[in-house]
């Protein structure tokens, strides 16, 4: 008969916790990995590694990693974005719609 591994953990007053260490090695999870609930008619929840989707990007997850632990580590590196920057960026997609949920085109349209 396998093991049964019990642990606990605590809410904060946001309702977030901390992934136990044992559960972390059993799911063989990551920082941003995703984590998938199943719950149970009796009350009982089950929690499973989330599959990655076909839209994840590993490389694009690689560079947001970089982005985020680059930030935390040098916040002193940060510097606002120029108004004029803005301005003009605002500037180029003026009149200019995009549907964010649309599928992207494979061809040279």
């Amino acid at each position: 008969m396998p093991t049964i591994l019990e642990v606990e953990s605590s809410l904060t007053d946001r309702y977030q916790t901390t992934v136990p260490e044992t559960v972390r090695r059993a799911l063989q999870l990551g920082k941003r990995d995703k984590i998938h609930y199943t719950i149970r008619p009796s009350g009982e929840v089950m929690l499973t590694r989330a599959k990655a989707s076909d839209g994840d990007d590993p490389v694009l997850v690689q560079f947001l990693d970089f982005l985020a632990r680059d930030i935390a580590n040098h916040p002193e590196r940060l510097e606002p974005v120029d108004a004029g920057l803005v301005q003009r960026l605002e500037s180029l997609v003026i009149g200019v719609k995009v549907d964010l949920d649309a599928a992207l085109s494979a061809s040279d349209e």
